[in-house]
Parts: C-alpha cells; structure tokens; sequence
C-alpha cells in the first residue's frame, strides 16, 4: 500500500527556476520607463502590493499598474499601460519553462498512480499562462492563490488543494523551495513537507519572499521525488 496517495508542488524554485532578482527588476523598470513614472517609486510600490495581486484583490497587471500610477500621480495613456502589463505578462510566461526533470518526474507519478498538485502564490499572469505550459496535462489540481484569494502559509490554501484532489492532507507529500513559509504551513496540516535547493541556483540572485530554514528533508532536484515515494 502506498504511503502518499498525492504529492504537490509548489511553482516558483520547485517545477520551474525562480524569478531572477536583477531581471525582475529590469523588467520594473522597463514598465516604468513606459508609463513617464519614477522608477524607483515604481519598482517599490510593484513588490509593496504584492499581497493584492497575490490574493486577487488586484486582478490583473493592469489594475496594480493603474493603482501604482494613481499613487505616483502620473497619467500614461490605455496603450501604455496595456503595453507595461504586456512586459509583464511576457516575463513571466518566459519564467514558467520547466526545471529538465519536472515533466518526466510528473509523468513518472502519474504513470505509477499518485495525485498531483499545485500550490503557488503568484498574480494574474500565472493562471493565464497555465493552462499553455506543458505542465497542465500533467497536474490534477492547480491552486492559484490570487484566484482563491489565499496565500500560503494559510492553511486554507493546502485543504482547499487537498479538497479539490479528493485526498487527506496527511497522505500528501509537499514539494517546495521554502518561499512563504510554505513547508510550515503544509505541516501544520499534516503535509509531509520537502525543501528542494537545486545547486545551481544563485541565492544572491534570487526573488524568494519569506523564506524559512528547513533541516530535513531536503532534496536537490526533481528526480529524487521518486526516491521519498519508494
């Protein structure tokens, strides 16, 4: 009988690299440039309203660009705006390639009769893209927090996925990079939480938010999912 009946995996730093530090920004401020706003003001108040486009209070890169741009008294034109929320979407849609593991791994679960899922929080641009990456016939259930209005450490957020995968929390092992607090928050609802720190990437280089220490277990690439579930 098997241990887990599902496992699920968090987005960013898990099933594909995370966000660069120095390209965001440059992306930032490539948008900023483009709607006449400071740039320094604009990159600040992007990552200061975060946690609304995370939970859907923002439901689109335009909203959180007209509201940056409210803030900063400055007026770009429809089309600029648009074009902004376009440089977005297209960074983003680049930065959900997957890791060289992640497809083979997931196809390897779903071959042997696990579950899968996905737990991330992220704005508007992640769902949009989903459904393009060949990630999609892959994952049972996808849980985008700015659709369900959660963020991860929110123990809602693991149930709801759980929920949706018709499993219970305990019989899931939770793949993740530590972002949000995400593996104590699968834990707490008795997930059996993995960190996975891939060697090559370049912490200093980074956008990871919230993220915590995690002694044991810890894995450093997709393929050793298979060993945890033997």
């Amino acid at each position: 009988m098997q241990k887990y009946s599902a496992v699920i995996f968090d987005l960013f730093g898990t099933l594909v690299d995370n966000l660069s530090v120095r390209e965001y920004d440059s992306v930032l401020r490539q948008m900023a440039l483009l709607l006449s706003a400071p740039p320094d003001d604009f990159v600040w108040l992007w990552f200061d309203t975060f946690n609304k486009q995370a939970t859907g209070v923002f439901q689109s890169s335009e909203a959180t660009i007209e509201y940056i741009c409210r803030k900063l008294r400055v007026h770009p034109e429809d089309t600029q705006t648009k074009l902004a929320a376009r440089i977005m979407f297209d960074f983003i849609a680049c930065s959900m390639t997957p890791r060289p593991d992640a497809i083979e791994v997931l196809s390897h679960l779903k071959l042997d009769g696990y579950k899968t899922g996905l737990i991330t929080d992220c704005s508007s641009e992640a769902p949009a893209i989903w459904k393009t990456t060949s990630f999609a016939p892959w994952i049972d259930v996808a849980v985008f927090s700015c659709s369900v209005g959660l963020r991860k450490p929110d123990p809602c957020i693991y149930c709801l996925a759980a929920d949706q995968l018709a499993v219970e929390p305990e019989t899931c092992l939770y793949i993740g990079d530590g972002s949000s607090q995400e593996l104590t928050g699968a834990s707490q609802v008795g997930m059996h939480p993995v960190l996975i720190r891939v060697p090559y990437e370049d912490r200093a280089d980074t956008h990871r938010l919230d993220r915590e220490e995690w002694a044991s277990p810890v894995i450093s690439s997709l393929k050793e999912v298979i060993n945890l579930l033997d």
